[in-house]
């Protein structure tokens, strides 16, 4: 530690002072969604951006206000209940309710004092109240010690670069939800023949997914067991918990297998652009085999689906799949109950709308390949940009690395 750092508790550094909340607290009479002072919950602080809070759901009375704890904008407010641990600091008028502390008075940068608390977050957990959740006083509050600059220079450069970070990972996280946004949209149109692709003109057709394809599956387990996974080899078997969200197989999980289980049936010994289909559990995921570092069979929760010859492009049907109109289907069986396996007798009468023309399908599955393409850059930018900030706050919080000194 530097020397030019010293250990002080938040008692040291700030006044603590619980939150309040009017009694009984379901009574309207201290709720108007008309007033301009914001009634923060752990609900609002878990919605915000992970730093500023800029709206709450409930707004109080002038009678509400009377019998909470009142708080100007900036003010910065942790969670000691419920989530406990969760710093924020507020940008409009707000009450806190038993479950808040505000932190005023403050002998140490506002932003500065909230990233060191999002950095001994758990540190004030180990000191809570275990029961059906973890709970800490404004006792155990003001005696979490920290380490701290004497430099009130330093505290604010450490809390600008911090936040220029933190800046750079709202604009990519805004950049996937609307590259999301736009995915979403090219689905609803360019899927359903609403809007068409330059060039082509031919008609659409409704096709049985089950008739034109060849449905395949391990047939039980065949005394298969996960004592016999490998942590390494060269036969690996693929499962529905694999699926990554963006219909993508997560490699780095898929257990190996012995030669022997993969020759077991050829019928499931995956290939590129194979798509998968999960039929117990959570039925109804989807993946498409996109790369084959080994060579990999199926457990038994899993469907392959392949077109007989030419009735289809694999990469469009991909897509149709992972459609709203996929979900209403899948629905369709649930009827309302809670149903844990698809039968392959259920897929007879899936069928969907789909372009005559092989050309056009394969120019859509393009198309949508390319939009994931652009969201899978930035998520990777996004998870390499947090973790470079994980990094900076162990180092600048610590003191092992001295921004002051090194711009000098």
């Amino acid at each position: 530690m530097k020397n030019e750092w010293q250990k002080k508790t938040i008692r040291e550094l700030a006044t603590v002072s619980r939150g309040a909340s009017p009694r009984p607290i379901a009574s309207s009479r201290w709720f108007d969604m008309q007033g301009d002072i914001g009634w923060v919950r752990i609900a609002d602080v878990n919605r915000s951006n992970g730093r500023e809070l800029t709206h709450t759901t409930q707004k109080l009375s002038r009678d509400g206000v009377i019998r909470s704890r009142y708080l100007e904008p900036g003010s910065l407010i942790l969670s000691i209940a419920a989530s406990v641990g969760i710093p924020a600091i507020t940008t409009i008028p707000t009450c806190i309710h038993d479950g808040f502390v505000s932190l005023t008075n403050l002998k140490i940068d506002k932003k500065f004092l909230f990233y060191l608390l999002k950095e001994n977050r758990n540190r004030l957990l180990e000191g809570g109240q275990s029961g059906s959740q973890t709970n800490v006083n404004s006792d155990i509050v003001r005696q979490l010690d920290l380490w701290v600059p004497s430099s009130e220079d330093e505290q604010k450069c450490i809390a600008s670069v911090l936040w220029s970070v933190d800046n750079l990972i709202d604009l990519l996280m805004l950049k996937v939800e609307k590259k999301r946004a736009i995915q979403q949209g090219l689905m609803q149109e360019l899927l359903t023949g609403k809007t068409r692709l330059s060039g082509f003109t031919r008609e659409w057709i409704s096709i049985p997914v089950a008739k034109l394809s060849h449905i395949k599956a391990r047939i039980g387990w065949q005394g298969l067991t996960t004592s016999e996974y490998l942590e390494s080899g060269t036969y690996r078997l693929v499962g529905g918990t694999d699926f990554l969200e963006d219909g993508s197989i997560d490699w780095a999980v898929v257990p190996f297998v012995s030669k022997w289980r993969y020759s077991q049936d050829l019928n499931i010994q995956l290939r590129s652009n194979d798509v998968l289909i999960t039929k117990d559990g959570t039925i109804g995921k989807v993946a498409i085999v996109n790369e084959l570092p080994h060579p990999t069979t199926l457990n038994s929760g899993v469907y392959v689906i392949r077109p007989k010859g030419n009735a289809y492009d694999p990469r469009f049907m991909f897509w149709m799949l992972k459609s709203s109109a996929f979900d209403t289907f899948i629905n369709s069986l649930s009827a309302g109950s809670t149903i844990n396996h698809l039968y392959q007798k259920d897929l007879v009468s899936l069928s969907f709308m789909v372009p005559k023309d092989l050309a056009e399908q394969k120019a859509i599955a393009n198309v949508m390949d390319a939009t994931q393409d652009e969201i899978s850059i930035l998520e990777k930018q996004l998870e390499s940009t947090k973790a470079i900030k994980q990094g900076m706050m162990q180092e600048l919080l610590s003191g092992r690395t001295c921004l002051l000194k090194e711009k000098q």
